[in-house]
């Protein structure tokens, strides 16, 4: 009977794996272990290789993650996402995640905006806490008058009050681009993270 609770908890910790990089696409080995609490690197490692045959993997300062073939098949996903530089993005965005506790109602590449002034913002992601709105962007290689842009259409909705009083949650790379973002976004409820907050 050991042997059979020991099988079903790891058959339940795989199907839990595969589901995270359903809803976050890729994920970092150190995302995944907080994520699903695998402890040291070590058992971590152990684990995902455990869970191989639904992965596929590539090295970025350490492995990321996303699933293959099988996996997507396991866990009934059609997006099918590959070895690419872009996954930077997914990964400071799972950061934010993570550190605001896995919000349930997380959703990833939201639209918003004021349709009568045709205003649209497609935001990184967008999830509530004590009702009220956060919007998530990451900035990892955007021009920076594209952020610019963006802020100022923000601007507009926030003052619309159609989402509220939103939060916005900006993660990016250097702390010159922080200062220039924190700047920018200087008549907003703000906070401007850096990738190297999170490791």
């Amino acid at each position: 009977m050991p042997n059979l609770k020991a099988k079903l908890e790891s058959e339940q910790r795989t199907e839990d794996i595969l589901y995270s990089l359903k809803k976050l696409d890729y994920l970092s080995r150190s995302q995944l272990q907080q994520l699903h609490d695998l402890g040291q690197k070590r058992n971590a490692n152990r684990v995902l290789q455990q869970c191989s045959e639904f992965l596929s993997s590539f090295r970025d300062i350490e492995n990321i993650y996303y699933l293959n073939k099988e996996g997507r098949d396991r866990v009934g996903s059609s997006k099918i996402r590959k070895k690419t530089p872009q996954a930077k993005h997914f990964i400071m965005r799972n950061y934010i995640y993570i550190a605001f506790e896995c919000p349930s109602d997380w959703k990833n590449e939201v639209k918003l905006g004021i349709k009568e002034k045709k205003i649209i913002n497609k935001c990184d992601a967008t999830f509530t806490r004590d009702n009220k709105r956060y919007i998530v962007e990451v900035d990892n290689m955007q021009k920076m008058s594209e952020n610019k842009k963006k802020i100022e259409k923000y601007k507009v909705i926030a003052e619309s009050g159609v989402y509220g009083s939103p939060d916005f949650i900006w993660i990016t790379t250097t702390t010159y681009r922080q200062k220039q973002l924190s700047d920018l976004c200087a008549d907003l409820d703000c906070q401007v993270f850096l990738l190297s907050d999170f490791y």
